[in-house]
């Protein structure tokens, strides 16, 4: 059995060296980029068996990026779009400090993703797969994609398949209004849910502090774990009533992109290896810790790595 089965868009990040501006640099450096794809190679470098399910053009770009996928271990399903308007997505990003900030310009319309119809993908690795994820990034592309996403739900409702979710709203591809719509409809059918904060209260109009958003969602959504994730203040897990809190580790970041993806991955990781939601979260939480200190999206570390930051006195990485 497959242990860990993620779908969703995966785009080429371009960036100039630090310190230089898009609109003048000669350089761009490319690596891959996006959360469910984030989300399998944290979880493949940490021992899972993960396989990440999407739609690509048949060109030179859509082979880079699932080489560099199956270089670290995560398999791949792909439906091959051979169309001549096949096209990939891509973005930008720009790192800036304090005063200027990190800015993000995507370039992602149309990219052969967004036509992703179930009967193109590989729907039965998520029949029998332990976990299957996705994030609500993916039903933000496109109508189409809309429908896959329930229709992959129902897929893994239907084999056993425990249900995760992100909702990584994404103001930049719909409105507060549209996603609301589309999370109330996918959210009975999740297991394992993930949220920021921000995101409960603006897009689900969600009241009160984090342990009271993650109570409500864990009634509304009927999932078995709610974790509320609160940036710089930590997270919040709640199974079976039971509320946990778990702070940050401290790290130097070199590039905060992925943080979220890698908090997730390692929390799934330590789910399919029995952990429980306190386990879990101490898990994904160092595991984000880690990625902060990567450059690109994607966190490139070892389980050895990740139990060493767990370790560490509290004088040397502050919980």
């Amino acid at each position: 059995m497959t242990d860990l089965v993620t779908f969703g868009e995966t785009m080429l990040r371009l960036s100039p060296p630090r310190g230089e501006r898009l609109e003048r640099t000669r350089t761009l450096d490319v690596q891959a980029g996006g959360s469910e794809s984030n989300v399998a190679v944290a979880a493949s470098l940490l021992g899972l068996d993960a396989v990440w399910l999407s739609k690509l053009p048949d060109s030179a770009l859509g082979r880079r990026l699932v080489r560099e996928l199956r270089g670290h271990g995560v398999r791949t399903g792909v439906k091959w779009d051979t169309s001549t308007d096949g096209r990939l997505g891509t973005y930008y990003l720009e790192h800036g400090g304090p005063p200027r900030g990190t800015e993000v310009i995507y370039d992602r319309a149309d990219a052969s993703v967004t036509t992703a119809t179930p009967d193109e993908l590989a729907t039965g690795v998520v029949a029998e797969a332990d976990t299957f994820f996705t994030s609500g990034i993916t039903p933000a592309l496109s109508d189409t994609l809309r429908q896959t996403t329930a229709a992959l739900f129902e897929v893994a409702k239907e084999g056993g398949t425990t249900i995760a979710f992100d909702l990584n709203y994404r103001s930049k591809l719909w409105s507060e209004a549209r996603a609301k719509e589309t999370y109330e409809a996918l959210l009975p059918h999740v297991d394992v849910l993930f949220a920021a904060e921000r995101d409960a209260r603006e897009v689900l109009g969600r009241d009160g502090e984090a342990i009271q958003i993650a109570h409500g969602l864990a009634t509304d959504s009927e999932a078995d774990t709610v974790v509320v994730t609160r940036g710089d203040k930590g997270a919040v897990g709640i199974h079976g009533g039971e509320v946990f809190e778990q702070p940050v580790y401290e790290a130097e970041t070199f590039d905060a992109i992925g943080t979220g993806d890698a908090f997730v991955g390692g929390f799934l990781t330590a789910r399919a290896g029995g952990g429980d939601v306190e386990h879990c979260l101490t898990y994904g939480a160092a595991t984000a810790s880690l990625k902060r200190t990567i450059d690109g999206d994607l966190a490139v570390i070892t389980p050895a790595e990740v139990e060493t930051v767990i370790a560490e006195d509290d004088d040397e990485i502050s919980r």
